[in-house]
């Protein structure tokens, strides 16, 4: 049940998108996407300024109100762009210190469910990705968890959660969780295994023109891998 506070941002949200969207965008929106959910309309700056405002000016107070109120909007959501604004509240300045493992049931559903590149990529890199650098013990082996499940969105999730980790990737981790996909001929899960290697390339491109001769490695995986590394592309 979503408290008075957490309905009226919910409609503060609906309103404040139909303000900015251009209905004639919807359909290109809506194809290039593949998305059998329509859109609005709302492209991502006049989005993302109109959430700011929103947001700012509803705050919620407490964190069970937030995560009630993300999932109200995620659950609820009409058009493509409601759950943009559930995944972006999720991410709000305001409700950082509720960045905890209680919000792990409620990234989980939003990654199984909205099972498509564009909702699980961002909660993947920038929800998922910090809750394992805060709390490594539990969502380690989570992610190891998640990389042997038959659900190709987790397993992407836990290729790609460390995209932003940079010297700090626990590459042991990184290897652990491509592993089991090696043999999937997923495109979206072998683009998160080139994806996921091209990263931390930038870091030790040594490293990875040596992983990427591993035979299990297809051939998009690798051209994605090393698209950045001189001579290797």
């Amino acid at each position: 049940m979503t408290d008075a506070a957490g309905m009226t941002l919910v409609e503060k949200v609906r309103a404040a998108l139909a303000e900015v969207a251009d209905p004639s965008r919807a359909p290109a929106m809506q194809a290039y996407m593949k998305s059998a959910m329509p859109f609005l309309g709302v492209t991502a700056v006049p989005r993302r300024a109109a959430l700011r405002r929103v947001f700012a000016e509803h705050r919620l107070e407490s964190a069970p109100e937030w995560r009630r109120t993300v999932l109200a909007l995620w659950r609820e959501a009409e058009f493509r762009e409601e759950r943009y604004a559930a995944i972006e509240l999720s991410g709000f300045r305001y409700y950082k210190p509720w960045q905890t493992l209680y919000t792990l049931p409620m990234y989980e559903e939003m990654i199984v469910t909205g099972a498509w590149w564009d909702f699980v990529d961002e909660l993947a890199v920038h929800r998922i990705g910090p809750l394992l650098r805060l709390f490594p013990e539990t969502m380690r082996p989570l992610m190891l968890e998640w990389a042997h499940k038959p659900d190709r969105w987790k397993r992407r999730t836990a290729i790609i959660c460390q995209n932003s980790f940079k010297a700090g990737t626990d590459l042991g981790l990184l290897y652990a969780c491509i592993e089991p996909s090696l043999p999937d001929i997923d495109f979206f899960t072998r683009k998160a295994i080139g994806w996921a290697l091209r990263e931390y390339a930038k870091t030790d491109p040594a490293e990875i023109v040596r992983y990427v001769g591993h035979q299990g490695i297809s051939g998009l995986s690798r051209r994605e891998a090393l698209r950045n590394v001189p001579s290797q592309g």
